[in-house]
């Protein structure tokens, strides 16, 4: 068994939505015979360091362009909706789960999502849902604001 570094392995659990099950496919495609166990002790260890060290770094330099979509989600028989957020390249910059689908669901995401990244994006896009539209207007008016059918 050759030696492999926790870092560089708990790096692709935070770095990637991988699950550690994955994340020990991957090495042993590459000779690394590591359990998912080793792994998950590990990112027990090391993971809440590297986390936040990771956000640090990334702070600021997520795209400017946001994608924002709801979805629903059954949840003990009740209906919820996953509110999210991800940038052009694909990370999931915040996601909420509401009871509604409305308005202050809309503003509630974006004042968080706001809030957590510390700069307005240069263009928002939405599927054709209208609380969007009015979330947008009352809080980032001067932001592009770009609607699709999914």
């Amino acid at each position: 068994m050759r030696r492999v570094g926790r870092v560089s392995t708990v790096w692709l659990y935070y770095r990637f939505p991988l699950s550690l099950r994955d994340v020990e496919d991957l090495l042993a495609e590459r000779g690394i015979d590591v359990s998912f166990q080793t792994i998950s002790e590990w990112v027990a260890k090391f993971g809440s360091k590297f986390a936040h060290r990771l956000r640090r770094q990334s702070r600021g330099s997520f795209a400017d362009k946001w994608h924002l979509d709801e979805m629903v989600v059954s949840i003990k028989g009740q209906k919820y909706w996953l509110w999210r957020a991800v940038d052009a390249n694909g990370y999931v910059l915040e996601a909420i789960l509401q009871s509604r689908r409305n308005r202050k669901a809309a503003l509630r995401l974006m004042r968080k999502l706001l809030r957590a990244q510390g700069i307005t994006p240069r263009v928002m896009i939405t599927d054709k849902l209208r609380s969007y539209s009015a979330a947008k207007a009352e809080l980032i008016p001067g932001v592009e604001h770009r609607s699709h059918k999914a």
